[in-house]
C-alpha cells in the first residue's frame, strides 16, 4: 500500500471536486460474451461462481484506479484488493464471505471452496470497517438484469467498488452475462469502467490462458 501525493496528482481538480458531491458513485451495466468460458468451465468441472469470481478480481487488479481508496483526506493505493461477498445460506438469508485474492486460479478455488462453506453455515453480515483493500462482489442468477442500485455508506461515503452478475442468457448464438460495475467517481472514470469491461472480456475469451 502507498500514499498518493494528491497536491501532485492529475487528478487532483476531479478529485476534489467530485468527493464533496452527495452522491459520488456511479454505476454502469453491460453485457459480456461468456460463451467461450462457460464452455471451458464446464469442460473442466469449475464452479461458475467462483470462476466469475476470479475473472471479475484479477481484472479489477490490473487496473490501478480499482485498487484506489479514500481515507478520510488520503488516498491509498493497495497492491491487490481482494472481494468480499455474499453466499445464500439454507436459510434464504445471505452472508458475508471475505477471502485472499490468489492470482494461481486453481489454488484460488480451492481456497474460496472452503472458505463458500463455512459462510454457508454461518449466516454472518459482520463486516471489517477498518479494512478497505476490499471489492464488494454479488451474484444475482436469478435476473438478467439493465439495470442494478447498490445500497452504500453515506457518512463517511465510502469508495470501495461494487461488482455484480447477474442470469446469463443466450442470444445470437452466444451466451452473455450482464454486469454492473460501481465505484466512487473522484478515484474512477468512465475510461477505467471500459478498460474493466475490455479486460475481463479479454480473459473470458482466453479462459485457458487465465484459468490454467
Amino acid at each position: 500500500m502507498k500514499f498518493i501525493d494528491i497536491e501532485n496528482w492529475k487528478r487532483k481538480d476531479h478529485y476534489n471536486y467530485l468527493k464533496q458531491l452527495n452522491y459520488p458513485h456511479f454505476n454502469i451495466c453491460g453485457n459480456l460474451d461468456i460463451t467461450r468460458f462457460n464452455r471451458y468451465i464446464k469442460e473442466k468441472e469449475s464452479p461458475f461462481f467462483i470462476s466469475m469470481l476470479y475473472a471479475s478480481v484479477k481484472t479489477a487488479n490490473i487496473i490501478k484506479e480499482f485498487r484506489f481508496r479514500i481515507r478520510e483526506d488520503k488516498v491509498v493505493e493497495h497492491e491487490t484488493v481482494n472481494p468480499s461477498f455474499t453466499v445464500m445460506t439454507e436459510n434464504e438469508v445471505f452472508s458475508f464471505c471475505t477471502v485472499k485474492f490468489i492470482d494461481e486460479f486453481n489454488d484460488f478455488k480451492t481456497n474460496t471452496s472452503k472458505e463458500i462453506q463455512k459462510a454457508k453455515n454461518n449466516g454472518s453480515i459482520e463486516d471489517e470497517p477498518e479494512r478497505d483493500d476490499l471489492l464488494y462482489i454479488t451474484s444475482i442468477p436469478w435476473i438478467s438484469f439493465t439495470n442494478v442500485t447498490h445500497p452504500i455508506q453515506m457518512n463517511p461515503v465510502d469508495s470501495i467498488p461494487r461488482i455484480s452478475w447477474g442470469k446469463y442468457f443466450e442470444e445470437n448464438g452466444k451466451i452473455k452475462l450482464p454486469i454492473s460495475v460501481q465505484a466512487h467517481h473522484a478515484l474512477v472514470d468512465g475510461i477505467h469502467v471500459g478498460q474493466y469491461f475490455s479486460t475481463i472480456q479479454e480473459i473470458l475469451d482466453n479462459p485457458a490462458k487465465h484459468l490454467d
